[in-house]
């Protein structure tokens, strides 16, 4: 007789297990008020980053004016310092939670020892980016009905009645690029802060928490884009409070949308 082989049942994980939290509508709001309670807590660290936030639009403003064949390239160094300076916001934030002083130097430099998965997050983010403008040029090419605009008036020419079909197309794909970014980004940055997880966990968590909570996320999608367009005007000052407030209230959305349970606790439970 054949020896029966008893197969391996490999041990139970002692790795956190993550549990998506099933949000209401006052979630995106509860999240802002920690924000600014954080904000309000540290002012001289948020004032650093606000200033910062506002340089690089001052900056991609006035690239998109003079050079606007330069703007892709430049947003696509603000892709690569933006995700840096709003981890050191959540850093912040993390000191606060965990009843930590938090210092302007710690929040500067917290990414140095998550360096490989950010390096890939932010390597993603700029191929979507670079993706994007290869769309936005085949949408010029194809919906634009009076000649390709000149540097001085590109703006005028964008909204011109008789480019509204380019306009449409043109939001159109905008947003479902700008719907990817937000999906794969919304709390994989500070997901990896938080537990150094990779930035492929990380992302996919990010994608579970947007499926899971369509509605309520489209709903912090949308007041990003409000609060952000109203710091935009005038000469984008806005920003100097609008950044860090949505730098740290974003922390508090990835704390209130991914719960860490212990494995061993959570089977037995079972």
């Amino acid at each position: 007789m054949e020896e029966l082989v008893t197969p391996y049942i490999p041990p139970p994980s002692d790795a956190p297990l993550k549990k998506i939290i099933k949000l209401s509508w006052g979630a995106p709001f509860h999240w802002l008020s920690l924000g600014w309670q954080d904000m309000m807590a540290a002012k001289g660290i948020a004032f650093f980053y606000g200033i910062s936030f506002w340089l690089m639009a001052v900056v991609l403003g006035a690239v998109f004016r003079s050079k606007p064949e330069y703007a892709m390239s430049m947003a696509s160094g603000c892709l690569l310092v933006g995700p840096f300076l709003a981890m050191g916001l959540y850093e912040v934030s993390r000191c606060r939670e965990l009843g930590i002083a938090p210092e302007l130097s710690t929040s500067l430099t917290c990414w140095d020892a998550h360096i490989r998965s950010m390096g890939m997050l932010v390597l993603v983010l700029i191929i979507l980016e670079l993706l994007w403008g290869r769309a936005s040029l085949v949408v010029f090419a194809v919906f634009f009905n009076t000649g390709m605009p000149s540097t001085s008036g590109v703006i005028q020419a964008v909204f011109n009645p008789n480019n509204w079909e380019f306009l449409a197309v043109y939001l159109l794909v905008g947003s479902a690029f700008a719907g990817l970014v937000f999906s794969l980004s919304v709390v994989s940055i500070p997901m990896i802060l938080d537990r150094d997880a990779d930035a492929i966990s990380a992302v996919i968590a990010s994608m579970e928490v947007v499926v899971d909570n369509t509605a309520v996320m489209l709903q912090w999608g949308s007041l990003i884009t409000l609060l952000v367009g109203l710091a935009l005007w005038p000469w984008g000052l806005g920003l100097l409070l609008v950044g860090p407030w949505l730098g740290h209230a974003s922390w508090h959305a990835y704390r209130g949308t991914v719960q860490w349970l212990d494995a061993k606790s959570e089977l037995e439970t079972l």
